[in-house]
């Protein structure tokens, strides 16, 4: 049986990064809805973020969006993150909202455009070096709407000359993570389009380029835990982007459309050893909170990921090793099913009292007063969202 002092004792070095963007005001292709108390600039941003990591105690990380949290001073940006008890971590690229980039970024068929992209995303690991960032992650909405359109050969070589390019860059304690996209805004090619291509560039460039795996960026049906588990074996995961979707990439708050599959993948992960207080995996999310408030709901997301993976060290291994070598399917499959049905939420709340925290997160910030505060501080100004 899974020993609760040992669930407890992994969870407590538990961390779980924050998006920057999850703060900012954000919509459909429709509409982006503005909310009242939204940051106005990075340092809100990072004040929001600090709220989550106090309520929660697993979120010591905010993950930064380039140009989006574009500021004069790193350094100062670094020291305030300090002060609101977390750091700055992943730097994520930004080479898809310029109109140049309407035919593509690094795999555009204009020099010129491809010289641009490139610089922007070496201009990001100037600020990984300002930062202490080790993490540079990249996705490329580059693709191709109709057939004929571009060379589909030619724009991954194209891709692979900037990604070495990018890498040969890095110093030696940094990392390119290499995110995929089944689909959008490209329809006919993406050309990063799934795992394989990712995981095929990364084994070209180098020991220190690995995976991305969005659980959004995936056909219906994909099983993402098979290849959670291929990338483990290749020593080629570098991090993932955790969401929901019901349809497509929906960025919805992690576990609230199919929890069972983010309990299945986190026990891949630990089955592999992810989980240890060592390992190099990021865990991020990646969410967009349309309509319901941002700060709850990065909240809700991090004890969404802690339930999964609490239930996921309830996994009874020895047992369920003794079942597979059998051949006994059904007994197996109810191991996996066990831990899945455990309640979690006693262990939980009994972590967060050893790390003297309030065993509900949800309540104890509803009681905190910060988001009457930010409503009534953040009054005047631009509000931060998609672009800024």
């Amino acid at each position: 049986m899974a020993d609760y002092d040992e669930v407890i004792r992994v969870l407590q070095h538990q961390h779980i990064e924050l998006p920057s963007w999850a703060f900012g005001n954000s919509g459909t292709r429709f509409k982006v809805f503005a909310q009242p108390g939204v940051p106005r600039d990075p340092f809100e941003k990072i004040a929001d973020a600090g709220q989550v990591h106090k309520y929660t105690g697993v979120a010591p990380s905010v993950a930064l969006h380039i140009p989006w949290d574009k500021v004069d001073d790193y350094g100062k940006l670094r020291a305030y993150a300090d002060e609101q008890g977390v750091a700055l971590g992943t730097i994520n690229a930004n080479v898809f909202q310029d109109d140049d980039y309407k035919l593509g970024s690094v795999t555009n068929p204009d020099p010129q455009v491809r010289r641009k992209a490139l610089d922007h995303l070496f201009e990001c690991i100037d600020v990984m070096d300002e930062t202490g960032s080790r993490d540079l992650k990249l996705w490329f909405s580059d693709g191709t709407n109709y057939p004929g359109q571009d060379s589909i050969r030619a724009r991954q070589d194209r891709l692979a000359e900037a990604l070495q390019a990018t890498y040969d860059r890095l110093g030696t304690h940094q990392r390119l993570i290499l995110e995929y996209k089944l689909f959008e805004p490209a329809f006919y090619t993406m050309d990063v389009p799934d795992w394989g291509t990712s995981y095929a560039h990364c084994l070209q460039l180098g020991e220190r380029a690995k995976v991305c795996v969005d659980t959004g960026h995936h056909a219906p049906g994909t099983n993402i835990e098979f290849i959670v588990a291929f990338l483990l074996r290749a020593g080629k995961l570098g991090s993932f982007d955790f969401n929901s979707r019901f349809y497509a990439d929906d960025d919805l708050i992690v576990g609230a459309a199919d929890p069972f599959q983010l309990f299945r993948i986190l026990h891949e992960v630990s089955t592999a050893g992810g989980l240890a207080p060592d390992t190099d995996i990021a865990f991020m999310l990646d969410q967009c909170h349309n309509i319901e408030p941002k700060i709850p709901g990065q909240i809700r997301s991090v004890m969404n990921v802690q339930a999964a993976t609490a239930k996921a060290l309830l996994v009874d291994i020895q047992a369920l090793t003794v079942a597979q070598q059998a051949g006994d399917v059904l007994g197996a499959n109810a191991v996996l099913m066990d831990a899945y049905d455990t309640d979690v939420r006693p262990l939980l709340a009994e972590l967060r009292r050893g790390q003297g925290l309030d065993p509900n997160p949800m309540a104890a910030y509803a009681r905190s007063g910060y988001a009457e505060q930010i409503l009534a501080e953040r009054v005047d100004g631009q509000q931060a969202g998609w672009g800024a």
